[in-house]
């Protein structure tokens, strides 16, 4: 697949995963050495309360332990703020819950070795192939693909979705401001409007491997207004930007 010369970041964010972290390490591991891929694995401890730590100091990779829990968006950004601090090529968010195969990485890789995107976002909507999320979810992913078409002229069919790669102007972007709690679908909007190349791939996911869901039925109202609000707010942000400064490219301006 190439991509030799390229450092490469796995970041894996990882909360109360304790059963399925050292299992989504290994494979990742094991996709580095058949491929002979440049690449290093950072988990990204956000507080967990079980034995996930404990777990995690055992494994043959880098680890963050966050002081406090700051949520996937906060943990996502400790990881990409490492990733630009220590000069990586390319970022790739995998989840701690086994979701996302390893030997689905060369997928939404290649394109950014080949140049071909900025942002490459592993979708399981494209081919419709392995798990396909519950009814309830993909009415919401629906809802948030007519929103990022309808503010930034895109639409992404798994705009949910945390399997997706960075290439160094990403990571420059992100290192500045990436949202939190629920970064995936609002984080559209900030790349569209930053004018990068956003690609999907197709993937085939998992169910979760162990481990439960941040996010409940209980929570999906309040997931489906915090996220419509915060995407509108970033886009209103880096609207008025663009009107006082001119169009944003610069990476470092973003604060």
């Amino acid at each position: 697949m190439g991509g030799t010369d390229f450092r490469v970041l796995i970041v894996v964010p990882c909360y109360n995963e304790e059963e399925a972290i050292a299992t989504v390490v290994a494979e990742i591991n094991y996709i580095k050495h058949q491929y002979g891929l440049n690449l290093d694995v950072l988990v990204v401890n956000d507080q967990s309360t079980d034995n996930s730590l404990a777990v995690i100091q055992k494994l043959d990779c880098l680890y963050l332990n966050l002081p406090v829990n700051l949520g996937i968006g906060g943990a996502m950004h400790a990881g990409y703020k490492y990733a630009f601090r220590y000069g990586y090529d390319v970022a790739v968010q995998m989840d701690g819950d086994g979701q996302h195969p390893a030997e689905e990485l060369p997928k939404v890789l290649q394109p950014i070795f080949e140049g071909r995107a900025d942002v490459v976002i592993g979708s399981r909507f494209l081919e419709r192939t392995g798990f396909q999320s519950t009814y309830v979810r993909r009415l919401g992913i629906t809802y948030f693909r007519w929103l990022n078409q309808s503010l930034i002229g895109k639409a992404i069919h798994d705009s949910t979705s945390g399997f997706r790669a960075f290439n160094r102007r990403t990571i420059c972007i992100t290192n500045a401001y990436y949202p939190d709690e629920y970064p995936e679908p609002e984080s559209i909007v900030q790349f569209g409007l930053h004018k990068l190349r956003i690609l999907e791939v197709p993937v085939i996911m998992r169910e979760r491997q162990g481990g439960t869901s941040s996010i409940t039925l209980a929570k999906s109202i309040y997931y489906m207004f915090k996220v419509t609000m915060g995407t509108l707010f970033v886009y209103i942000r880096l609207q008025n930007k663009q009107r006082n400064y001119g169009v944003v490219t610069d990476c470092y301006s973003d604060t």
